[in-house]
């Protein structure tokens, strides 16, 4: 029989992180322990509002799994006792990784994928007015990647001003659902 826990942790933010729909100060994370004997598997999400989720009811699905949780239960097997969501993405990577723990086996073999190699991740600026984008374009210009959250008027001017505070960066942008098909048009 496997043994779950989940904890809730909350983690204060350096500074606001704002996007078209809002901004917050603090991220809802919650982890997954799997315990199997002398092997613990961890994994964690954090309930998506946008998707109805909330802190309560993704600690809820995953507690309702506790008493189907065997040492035989297998990933496939998990896709049919939690819908796709933030618990059934913790409870599965906490799954593989008690699998890997218990094989001495990393999860890249386990699914027969080559050893993965190291991934270029984009470092995002929140949205704000132009200028404080482009000094933090400029303190971030080391980066090889830009995401930059816009949200509508005013978002060619962050624009330029992020490319004049990074010039050599790569830059990717996200407005989060915050420009009309016209906005984007014109952006585009």
């Amino acid at each position: 029989m496997i043994t779950l826990e989940v904890q809730q942790n909350q983690f204060r933010l350096a500074e606001a992180f704002t996007i078209s729909r809002g901004s917050r100060t603090e991220a809802q994370v919650l982890t997954v322990c799997l315990i199997d004997g002398a092997y613990r598997g961890m994994g964690e999400c954090v309930p998506y509002a946008r998707y109805g989720e909330t802190v309560s009811s993704v600690t809820e699905q995953i507690q309702s799994v506790a008493p189907l949780l065997t040492s035989d239960l297998t990933p496939e097997a998990l896709l049919e006792l939690l819908p796709a969501g933030a618990a059934r993405n913790a409870v599965d990577c906490a799954l593989w990784d008690l699998m890997a723990k218990r094989s001495g086996t990393p999860v890249w073999q386990l699914l027969d994928l080559p050893q993965p190699e190291p991934v270029t991740t984009a470092y995002t600026l929140s949205l704000d007015t132009p200028s404080v984008m482009q000094r933090k374009a400029a303190e971030h210009r080391h980066r090889p990647v830009l995401k930059l959250k816009l949200g509508g008027q005013g978002d060619i001017e962050r624009l330029q001003a992020v490319r004049a505070g990074a010039p050599a960066t790569t830059i990717v942008v996200d407005a989060n659902e915050g420009w009309s098909a016209s906005e984007y048009q014109a952006l585009a």
